[in-house]
């Protein structure tokens, strides 16, 4: 297969990295990579109403609330990218159980409806090469020299490792444009 061809079949991934876990978190950075390899990332600005944290949470991702007040951009900003980014794709994930809701409240935030589909990358393996994507994930890191726990890495080392462990290959994309 030619480097381009390869580079076609693979998935676009996205990852978010959040203020903690249960139904108080929210999103505070999204990460995505694209099926060319092209990675994307940007913080994002808590609502006002966002206001749950987990100190736990920020010694993993290593965000502090602090960055994303002064860096982070607004829910409808990150909201209109991703949908100008990823519109009419299938985009898959890792953690779907978290990071579904978390885009959820992300759009909802914007007052906007994603214009891709978020599924779990669980749906391109085999139960077999889904039983290897844990240690294929741990050797990618090591490959990409990814040392940071956050969401653009993340998502960069899944792709790599779906790669590796020889996912199905990427849905079609829809036609309806959602």
């Amino acid at each position: 297969m030619h480097t381009l061809e390869a580079a076609a079949a693979l998935p676009c991934v996205l990852d978010i990295e959040a203020s903690g876990f249960g139904r108080a978190s929210y999103p505070i950075e999204v990460g995505w990579v694209l099926p060319d390899g092209r990675a994307r990332c940007t913080l994002v600005l808590p609502a006002a109403h966002w206001t749950h944290w987990d100190a736990g949470a920020e010694r993993v991702h290593g965000i502090a609330r602090a960055t994303l007040l002064a860096h982070g951009r607004a829910a409808a900003d990150v909201a209109r990218w991703l949908n100008d980014e990823l519109g009419g794709r299938t985009v898959y994930c890792d953690g779907w159980a978290h990071d579904y809701p978390w885009l959820a409240a992300l759009f909802e935030e914007a007052g906007a409806s994603p214009l891709f589909r978020l599924e779990s990358a669980s749906a391109l393996l085999t139960e077999p090469r889904l039983a290897q994507l844990d240690a294929a994930r741990r050797r990618a890191l090591a490959e990409l020299g990814l040392t940071r726990h956050r969401a653009s890495n993340d998502a960069r080392a899944l792709q790599r490792a779906l790669a590796m462990v020889g996912a199905a290959g990427p849905q079609p994309d829809l036609p309806d444009g959602r």
